[in-house]
């Protein structure tokens, strides 16, 4: 067992094309974990061991690998940098205890950098940055140095100076030690020299170097009062002031380089080790009864511990379900039964294994700290607690975002059919932010994900990896409805066909609620005019009719029922008359309450040459788009604004157009807003029309 303190559970995470699969390739080359480098540009990274990653370039999924550096063990996760795979990212940070953020030398802080710095700042994860690409055109350390304090709002502490920019980079100054780092020619990682600082820098090292140290004494009284008494604490201290920091997010130690050009990634790992905490030195984890509520205990990282464990990841391949685990406290051993507490039932490790990319090695037994697989749990899913039989407690789940785009598929013939359904089965199960139903009516499978690249690459993996031959429709918005004002009502159900009848009778206030606030029922019966015992009923019959809206058959979102008061039969009355009176009740009321159709807008950051501003705003604005600030980058301009989701369908091609194929966006879900009229006629007339093509 490694002792715990010299563990370093971290993820790599930036905006796409930042550089996180190469860096996490040097890494591995580095650590002496693999022997030759595969590009990602060739399709040929440890970590993108899928086809359609390999093929697009991007990482679609999570991989976690191991490797060591000097005596301390790393558990890295490569995260994906496209939006549509965010999910991969939130519940990757939920896990682990420190992070690197890698930021473009010339992109800087570009869109999904922010997302992912608010999710590890919603996770409590303390970071390392690393500015990547300082070999290229236009880019400069000290601009994306500024960039994090203003767009993110966060303190970077620059730990290292480059020597030398864009084709001249050489290396990197280290400040603590002001000592320099230049690598030559040859382009190998271990072939550097360290020397002296360059002449030419000797100034802005001791800049930068007091404000590092005027900065890290902060964390510490003893070594504040030193400093001010005019002596500089020892290395050892300062690092010790930093770590300190670092720990509690005051700051963030900055690193640069180049991935590619093997140039800084030892300064990286070291500063991992020095100032990234272990799994003893963040914060427990909550314990949580079943209705989530906190019970104020934790699960305190310890091996002789009950245990304490989460399933971040299922994944499946060719040897069966892969469980990835984060075990937070006791032991896990091969051959042991664990509680699932989210099924109540019990479920027996038979293999576990520590996986790099996807190779695995057998292990027998893993401790608190660790990252593993366990191979072949039958019911287990993402964000379930495994624990001690007779100690059980579960742990703080993951919430994840609703689709807001979704395709039909239909499989070609019954063979394909059914492979169809063992395959969605399993890939439901590994991506909690991809959902399948099947309509009532048609019986048409319908497809919900995050965007057009997230359902493109799983209908990609149906027919590669599961052979599933299908046609797949055009993708369709996730609309809701809603209603704008408040309705009083009533409603009677009476039915006497010989035998015994049945009779509710409810009156009710249906009214609007701000957005985001969902379904919300509330009794306000006195006297007892409908019986305690039925008014569950009307709560299930009114809940019953959300999915599908009067307006256009879209869930229905943000309103409030109030019971005010009602009337029973002594013989008469029962629970299924008071939910089927509710649920016509919904029918008659719902109408009436001014309805809207509300469309999920998209925050869409585009990537273009000067020249072409004027062009692509101009056609954002086409789009409906709201244009909220545009920002001028070393070789490009950064627009900023906010699509309804209809309206983007197709417009990566359009903006290659407009801009001799130079221009870029990412697009990710920001909020549901009201359609003008004018939408809404037209959606409801497409309803109709796909409604009456399915008859036919």
């Amino acid at each position: 067992m490694t002792e715990l303190s010299k563990y370093r559970n971290i993820g790599i995470f930036a905006h796409v094309d930042a550089g996180k699969t190469t860096t996490t390739e040097r890494i591995l080359k580095v650590t002496g974990r693999i022997h030759k480098t595969g590009e990602t540009h060739d399709g040929a990274a440890t970590t993108d061991f899928m086809v359609q990653e390999q093929e697009r370039g991007i990482t679609i999924q999570s991989a976690a690998t191991t490797c060591y550096w000097k005596d301390h063990r790393f558990n890295i996760i490569d995260t994906p940098g496209h939006v549509d795979f965010t999910v991969e990212v939130y519940r990757s940070l939920k896990v682990l205890d420190g992070g690197v953020g890698v930021f473009c030398g010339s992109g800087g802080v570009e869109p999904q950098s922010e997302t992912n710095w608010r999710y590890a700042n919603d996770s409590r994860v303390a970071r390392l940055i690393y500015v990547n690409k300082l070999d290229r055109t236009g880019a400069d350390f000290f601009r994306v140095v500024d960039q994090v304090k203003r767009v993110l709002g966060a303190v970077p502490l620059v730990m290292v100076l480059p020597i030398g920019s864009e084709t001249d980079f050489k290396g990197v100054v280290d400040l603590l030690e002001r000592k320099a780092y230049v690598w030559d020619e040859t382009g190998k990682a271990e072939n550097f020299s360290v020397g002296e600082v360059p002449e030419a820098m000797k100034a802005d090292v001791e800049k930068y170097r007091a404000q590092l140290v005027e900065r890290a004494v902060e964390e510490d009284d003893d070594a504040m009062a030193m400093y001010l008494e005019g002596q500089e604490p020892s290395l050892e201290a300062l690092k010790a002031c930093i770590r300190k920091g670092t720990i509690r997010m005051a700051f963030f130690p900055t690193y640069c380089g180049s991935s590619f050009k093997n140039k800084g990634i030892q300064q990286v790992l070291d500063g991992v080790v020095d100032y990234l905490p272990n799994p003893m030195e963040v914060a427990p984890q909550p314990e949580v009864d079943l209705e989530g509520n906190e019970t104020g205990h934790f699960a305190v990282v310890d091996p002789n511990g009950p245990l304490r464990a989460l399933a971040f990841k299922i994944m499946d391949d060719r040897f069966g379900a892969l469980t990835f685990t984060r075990i937070y406290s006791g032991t896990l051993k091969k051959g042991d039964n664990v509680l699932n507490t989210a099924t109540g039932k019990t479920e027996r490790i038979g293999r576990m294994v520590e996986m790099h990319a996807n190779e695995r090695n057998m292990i027998e037994s893993a401790q608190a700290g660790d990252i593993v697989a366990l191979v072949g749990l039958k019911n287990v899913k993402t964000g379930h607690t495994l624990a001690d039989e007779n100690n059980p407690a579960t742990l703080e789940p993951m919430v994840f975002p609703d689709p807001v785009i979704s395709v039909a598929i239909t499989p070609k013939d019954k063979t394909n059919s059914e492979k169809m359904s063992t395959a969605l089965g399993k890939m439901v199960s590994e991506d909690p932010s991809f959902y399948v139903e099947v309509d009532q009516e048609s019986g048409q499978t319908i497809l919900r994900g995050m965007g057009e690249l997230h359902l493109d690459v799983k209908v990609d993996i149906l027919k590669r990896t599961y052979g599933v031959e299908a046609t797949v429709g055009e993708p369709q918005v996730a609309y809701r409805e809603t209603i704008t004002r408040t309705v009083e009502d009533s409603y009677t159900h009476k039915k006497q066909t010989g035998g015994s009848g049945q009779f509710a009778k409810i009156m009710y206030t249906i009214e609007p609620l701000e957005r985001g606030s969902g379904f919300v029922f509330e009794s306000a019966i006195v006297g007892g005019s409908v019986p305690k015992e039925f008014i569950p009923a009307v709560e299930k019959g009114f809940e019953s009719m959300l999915d599908k809206g009067p307006f256009a058959g879209f869930p229905v979102v943000d309103l409030k029922v109030t019971l005010t008061d009602g009337g029973f039969h002594a013989v008469d009355s029962s629970q299924i008359a008071f939910e089927i009176a509710a649920k016509a009740a919904f029918r008659q009321s719902v109408p009436k309450a001014g309805l809207e159709l509300l469309e999920p807008i998209m925050k869409v950051d585009v990537f273009i040459p000067d020249d072409n501003v004027g062009d692509v705003i101009g056609d954002l604005n086409r789009r409906r788009g709201m244009i909220s600030g545009q920002e001028p980058g070393a070789t490009n301009v950064r627009v900023k604004a906010e699509v309804p989701l209809s309206e983007m369908f197709g417009y990566i091609g359009d903006l290659r157009s407009a801009t001799s194929g130079r221009g870029q966006f990412t697009m990710e879900f920001s909020h549901y807003s009201p359609c003008p009229r004018q939408i809404m006629e037209k959606v409801k007339e497409q309803v109709a029309k796909a409604e009456a093509e399915k008859k036919k």
